[in-house]
């Protein structure tokens, strides 16, 4: 690949101290023996389940508080003032006050999460309300649809590609406030692995963790999220609608 080719060439000229910059050599070796050590495969399994955790609970709550807030105008009008403030404020700047109230916990970091999946989450849920059309609305109660049936049969469908869309955008932004978090209040976990490892001055330690980071998203987006994005649009028929908004 040409970024490790590049990546070697920097490293073997000595341009740059190898104190402050690790060779590949130098982060696969450090990878083979955490792994043996089993504090990589420890440290991955943490910060995973820190990020279920959150995913699950911002699901639970950014959904139907989408769903809410875009069918409901008095619910709108009441919140969007809040989602828009709140979606204003960065993840990172609730760590302070999140060390008060949880300390160095597990409910500290999923809080985080939850409120960096929560707020774009529902943002998106209320955009793909919006973009179900009237004309369907007015044709199923026209048949006799109750509101039940409208919501289950035409809105959720109509809605489904910004909610694919916004779940995948929310576990983007989950996926970095997960490492932010570990790395101010974790104990472990791939984020603290890095801390811990600028703290003794390991820089291949650090380069490792941005490697996992970023296979690991990789993987995550191009496997799962990408394709469920993908199949909605193209089930619910609204493919050109999304391409044309790329």
């Amino acid at each position: 690949m040409p970024v490790v080719l590049l990546w070697w060439l920097i490293a073997r000229s000595g341009i740059v101290n190898e104190s402050f910059f690790a060779g590949p050599g130098v982060v696969w070796s450090e990878f083979i023996d955490l792994v043996r050590k089993g504090i990589l495969p420890s440290y991955l399994s943490d910060s995973v389940t820190r990020l279920a955790y959150g995913v699950g609970f911002g699901l639970l709550l950014g959904i139907p508080l989408g769903f809410l807030v875009g069918l409901n105008r008095w619910a709108r009008r009441l919140t969007w003032p809040v989602l828009i403030f709140f979606q204003a404020i960065a993840d990172i700047a609730w760590l302070p006050i999140v060390i008060v109230w949880f300390g160095f916990s597990l409910t500290a970091v999923t809080f985080v999460i939850v409120y960096t999946i929560v707020f774009p989450l529902t943002l998106g849920v209320v955009a793909g309300v919006d973009q179900v059309p009237d004309e369907l609305v007015r044709a199923a109660r026209s048949m006799g649809a109750s509101r039940f049936r409208v919501f289950l049969e035409v809105i959720v469908p109509g809605s489904l590609p910004a909610v694919a869309s916004g779940i995948r955008t929310g576990l983007g932004y989950g996926w970095r406030a997960l490492i932010a978090a570990e790395i101010i209040v974790g104990t472990s976990g791939i984020g603290f692995m890095m801390f811990d490892a600028r703290r003794v001055g390991d820089v291949a330690e650090v380069f490792l963790g941005m490697i996992i980071l970023g296979i690991l998203w990789y993987a995550l987006d191009a496997l799962v999220l990408a394709p469920f994005e993908q199949a909605t649009v193209e089930r619910w028929g609204m493919v050109r609608q999304v391409e044309t908004t790329r």
